[in-house]
């Protein structure tokens, strides 16, 4: 029987640590994973579905670092159980070996994926209300650079290349055209 931790986080720029300590004490081995929970396909987990056989217990902080949802997490859990294997969550207290652990992950799988959801569907709601309010969102448009108007009559007029007319603006490639599409509309 083997004592297996999984974290994860969803982004390179975010840090293990946290997971790390509250689980390395209890485990023999660490998979560990920076990466989207709305993926199943991710490399380390599915190391951890092939490492994992019967009587192994895996250790997870929170059923969120599994998987985002209910569907999805239960799909795993599934194939745990189908090896003969346990979940132990810490932040939820659950543990699958238990009918009861069995009942409470389903209603916590249920309750993340309904805050997950919320989350998003108060993201659009902002968005939206941002937008009637006439703000701008997203990343702040470059500025046209002062020499443009030459620079795209000399190209206009065929006398340089997009990509000469690129280097001369400092422009990259999806810049260059995005500010010519936007032009149009100066």
């Amino acid at each position: 029987m083997a004592r297996i931790g999984y974290i994860r986080v969803s982004s390179e720029g975010q840090n293990l640590d946290r997971q790390e300590d509250l689980i390395a004490p209890n485990v023999d081995v660490i998979f560990r994973e920076k990466a989207s929970g709305r993926d199943t396909r991710r490399p380390e987990l599915q190391k951890l579905l092939s490492y994992i056989r019967e009587g192994d217990i895996v250790y997870i902080e929170s059923v969120s670092r599994l998987a985002r949802s209910t569907k999805d997490l239960l799909g795993i859990v599934d194939e745990f159980r189908a090896k003969k294997a346990g979940l132990v969550s810490f932040k939820e207290n659950i543990d699958t070996e238990t009918p009861q652990g069995r009942f409470i992950l389903q209603v916590f799988a249920a309750l993340s994926e309904l805050e997950r959801e919320s989350i998003k569907e108060r993201q659009r709601e902002g968005i939206e209300a941002a937008k009637k309010r006439g703000k701008h969102l997203g990343r702040p448009r470059k500025a046209y650079p002062d020499t443009w108007s030459s620079v795209i009559g000399e190209w206009k007029a065929g006398k340089i290349t997009a990509v000469k007319a690129r280097k001369m603006l400092g422009l990259a490639h999806a810049t260059f055209y995005s500010m010519l599409r936007n032009s149009k509309s100066r």
